[in-house]
């Protein structure tokens, strides 16, 4: 499906299409995963079409936050919702250097 065919539909049109899509994604992996076809571009063109389908969501949820936001007065920037803080993985690394410290002295005062 094309970008352009895409944004011409409205909100509820775009989720009915996207479940849709997800629909069909899953009868084709299912049948992958018996061994009943073998069509990695259907798959591919899919997951594509999904994408497309999210995107123009998205984009008409900015363009609409920016509207409210002009209309109400206030900077768009801060309507738009900040991005999710990334995990740290350094901490389990710590964790794991402190148990094998502590592992380490018990054994050398078990020794003594």
């Amino acid at each position: 499906m094309e970008a352009e065919k895409i944004r011409n539909l409205t909100d509820v049109e775009l989720l009915h299409q996207e479940k849709d899509l997800a629909d069909q994604l899953f009868k084709l992996k299912f049948q992958m995963n018996m061994g009943q076809t073998e069509s990695l571009k259907k798959i591919r063109g899919l997951r594509r079409d999904i994408a497309r389908v999210q995107t123009v969501r998205r984009e008409q949820e900015i363009a609409g936050a920016k509207s409210a936001a002009k209309s109400a007065g206030t900077t768009a920037t801060a309507v738009i919702p900040a991005a999710k803080p990334v995990a740290k993985p350094a901490a389990k690394a710590v964790a794991k250097s402190v148990t094998k410290s502590a592992a380490k002295s018990v054994s050398k005062t078990e020794k003594k």
